[in-house]
């Protein structure tokens, strides 16, 4: 029986990589299929680049093609509050008073970043809010990418401590207290806003639908087959395309979340430095691990876990979401040799894809590997 912690968050990590296979099912002849009651075979569609990704909304509910553009307004307004270096973003004006004065922001903003606090807590720094300083200095996924050097890495590590980041409840304000301390939300941002977007549908009276923030997929309700059938969710290959599956999972009102090595990188050398850092050494973390896909209720927290799971490598990891996490929390580990690993939760659920080249790994022979070190 899993403990019942409150994970309050758990994301632009930018990198996650998940494909709704229902753009398969919506190509199905629907006179071979059952279509459940009010449901529409054909969804409402909606596709646009936000958050340095193409976003895509879908909604299957006859008549409610209405809902797609509040739920676009809502992920644009965030996105302008939550991204950094973007004129008017409330974060950045958090990070520009850094160790000068706080700041007050909205309440959306106040209430994130309450949780990315907390959320940084409850994972000892796995997950950490105040990364930017670290993130900066790389620039990774961006034009001017390049390796610091090891002097500029020292200098902002201790710029990590987001113990360091002070809330007035009553203000609605929030305080830096070092000067060169950033704020960024790129390892939860996209969750969060995929659960506000997934909100706004719900509100407009949306049961069937499927949100997807550049792979931050999430399906509200069930498929549009009758008899409430699961949607079918495919799991990123890490050494692929992004649209190319290595398995597939079915599941309702939950979220998909990955983030891997394998498409933000900076190359320096012939060695490659990817985006998931690690604040106690400034560099992207070193360990075997190519994916990492969380299955879990809210979209936040299956961000953040991906973050805090990759810090803690595969059979901690695994332990840490059977353990620590809610009932309904899984994940799904791929090595950079090919190994799936699978929580015990979805291991008579996920199906590999008996051509993705991939091989279901024996747990009990990792427990082995990781006494004899």
């Amino acid at each position: 029986m899993k403990k019942k912690i409150s994970v309050l968050l758990a994301t632009v990590v930018i990198m996650m990589g998940l494909v709704a296979c229902g753009t398969k099912e919506e190509q199905t002849d629907s006179t071979e299929v059952a279509v459940a009651e009010g449901l529409r075979q054909e969804p409402y569609a909606q596709e646009e680049f936000l958050l340095g990704t193409y976003t895509r909304i879908r909604v299957y509910d006859e008549g409610k093609k209405d809902a797609l553009q509040p739920a676009f307004d809502r992920i644009k307004e965030l996105g302008d509050k939550i991204t950094i270096n973007q004129e008017g973003s409330e974060i950045d004006e958090i990070n520009a008073q850094a160790g000068i004065a706080p700041v007050k922001v909205s309440d959306d903003i106040y209430d994130l970043l309450k949780h990315a606090y907390a959320y940084s807590e409850e994972s000892e720094g796995g997950y950490n809010m105040v990364i930017g300083a670290i993130t900066q200095l790389w620039r990774i996924g961006f034009d001017d990418a390049r390796k610091p050097s090891q002097a500029e890495i020292d200098a902002a590590l201790p710029l990590l401590d987001y113990k360091k980041v002070s809330f007035n409840d009553d203000e609605k304000t929030v305080y830096l207290e070092e000067k060169g301390m950033i704020i960024d939300l790129g390892a939860i941002a996209k969750g969060y806003i995929a659960d506000e977007a997934a909100k706004v549908l719900k509100e407009h009276g949306v049961t069937s639908a499927i949100v997807d923030l550049g792979g931050n997929v999430l399906v509200v309700g069930h498929s549009w087959r009758g008899e409430g059938e699961d949607w079918n969710i495919g799991v990123q290959d890490p050494n692929n395309a992004r649209g190319t599956i290595l398995g597939s999972i079915k599941e309702s009102d939950k979220t998909v979340v990955t983030s891997g090595i394998y498409e933000r990188f900076l190359e320096v050398d012939g060695v490659k430095y990817h985006h998931i850092f690690d604040t106690k050494t400034g560099y992207p973390y070193d360990n075997d691990i190519a994916s990492v896909s969380v299955i879990t209720e809210k979209s936040i927290d299956g961000d953040g876990l991906t973050t805090v799971i990759f810090d803690k490598g595969i059979q901690e990891g695994l332990n840490y979401i059977e353990q620590e996490t809610p009932e309904g929390t899984d994940a799904i580990f791929v090595t950079k040799e090919g190994d799936v690993y699978v929580t015990d939760g979805i291991k008579d659920t996920f199906k590999l894809d008996e051509n993705s080249g991939y091989k279901m790994a024996d747990r009990s022979k990792l427990a082995q590997t990781e006494e004899s070190k």
